[in-house]
């Protein structure tokens, strides 16, 4: 096994030379056959250890053999304990999510804090399985199905070619020693279920059934990048990046005799669950929207808008002072007393001095705001009907910002500016105001 793995990692990941490399060790078998595979070859380890407080005095146990195992083949290793109940019932989670969770975050801060570059775990072929089925359950696309990949950003898998069967063979061959953990044999868990009572099933149906499956999982592979690239030609006939957004031509998705397929390639990164909610927006009206965590995929007429959602509050208000010559937040303007006016656009507004009484403010708009557009004397527009009248979307509308002199609206900011303010015959001072 050993030269099958060092030819396995060489090949495959041939970047680990001169790196930095922790690897996840339980204690258990899987890992601690990594760790005496990866302690042969000329790489620079350094072992992390998580103690999650789970089974009592046999938690600190594991601990304290694989503290002896380091300290008596020289690798440095770093270890760290958790109240993994306790996070679970504070973030409601499952307890091995919750592991997972404190888990991965750790690793990820050690990566940081001690200038490594990659973590190996001692995921294998049998889990891999374990996982694949897993998902079948529960309902999954190729991603689900093509199961646990071999790199994921800075996590490294070099067992995933291994059996469970070929491990352990190697580990009674080189008599090395591991802990059992006694949660792996109850059956309370999905996946010791799986491993116990259904895995042993498939193996007698066909013994080859590890090789068969590992086949086809390479098939959903070569499937998974074979979509991944049909749908990068379709989004660049489809979408067009604006800023932040991205905006989805609906004219364009409904030629597509699959569009449902791509919409879910497309979106499934930002977090969206509800995907009939999705596909029905593309025949629903206009203004209705999907909301993930922190996305928001809005219809406006025959374009579907994805864009980040932030919660805001129609309260927030900004003041700005009598001396004040910038404003940075939450936008960026300057104001400044000038001589005479330049020809005008609408990032930039020429008020008259006098008419303003400090502070301004700077808020976003609101229902049942009122102002006198330019040029309209003595004639009151809504902004919500400045908005219908410019056609702008839903996203588009909570990005205005309004700006205040006294309750009265100066400048619908970056629209129009209010008829009330502007410079007449009689000004004296010339304030001038600019969206940078």
């Amino acid at each position: 096994m050993f030269s099958k793995f060092q030819n396995h990692i060489v090949s495959r990941f041939p970047f680990l030379a001169e790196k930095k490399l922790f690897l996840a060790v339980s204690g258990g078998l899987d890992s601690m056959v990594l760790l005496h595979l990866m302690n042969q070859l000329p790489y620079e380890i350094a072992v992390l250890h998580c103690n999650f407080q789970l089974r009592g005095l046999e938690s600190f146990g594991d601990q304290e053999f694989i503290q002896d195992y380091c300290n008596q083949n020289n690798i440095p290793i770093f270890t760290t304990h958790f109240d993994t109940e306790a996070f679970a019932k504070d973030y409601k989670l499952s307890t091995q999510v919750a592991a997972r969770e404190l888990r991965y975050s750790w690793f990820y801060e050690l990566l940081e804090e001690k200038n490594f570059d990659y973590i190996l775990t001692a995921h294998h072929a049998d889990d891999n399985l374990e996982t694949f089925i897993i998902n079948l359950t529960r309902g999954t696309g190729l991603e689900g199905l093509t199961g646990i990949p071999e790199q994921n950003d800075r996590i490294i898998r070099p067992l995933l070619p291994f059996s469970r069967e070929e491990i352990l063979k190697y580990a009674e061959e080189k008599k090395i020693e591991w802990r059992e953990d006694s949660s792996n044999a109850s059956t309370k868990y999905l996946r010791n279920k799986i491993r116990h009572n259904l895995v042993p099933v498939l193996k007698e149906i066909n013994p080859n059934f590890l090789d068969a499956f590992q086949k086809t999982q390479s098939f959903l592979q070569e499937s998974k990048e074979m979509v991944e690239d049909a749908s990068i030609i379709v989004y660049q006939q489809v979408a067009k990046e604006e800023g932040d957004d991205i905006h989805f031509d609906l004219n364009q998705l409904k030629k597509l005799p699959n569009y449902k397929s791509y919409l879910y390639q497309w979106l499934k990164e930002f977090g969206f669950s509800a995907w009939n909610d999705i596909y029905d927006l593309v025949e629903g009206q206009s203004g209705k929207q999907v909301l993930s965590e922190k996305f928001r995929l809005l219809k406006n007429r025959e374009t579907l808008i994805l864009s980040p959602f932030f919660e805001t509050s129609e309260k927030d208000e900004y003041e700005i002072n009598e001396n004040a010559t910038e404003v940075n937040f939450p936008l960026k303007m300057s104001l400044c007393n000038v001589g005479h006016t330049t020809f005008g656009s609408n990032k930039v507004i020429f008020v008259d001095s006098d008419k303003i009484r400090y502070p301004l403010i700077l808020r976003k708009w609101r229902e049942g705001d009122v102002f006198q557009p330019f040029g309209m004397q003595g004639k009151s527009k809504k902004v919500s009907k400045l908005f219908k009248d410019e056609k702008l979307s839903l996203i588009e509308k909570e990005k205005i910002w309004i700006l205040c002199s006294d309750n009265q609206i100066v400048w619908v900011v970056g629209m129009r500016q209010d008829e009330r303010f502007k410079i007449e015959k009689a000004t004296n001072k010339i304030l001038k105001i600019e969206l940078l």
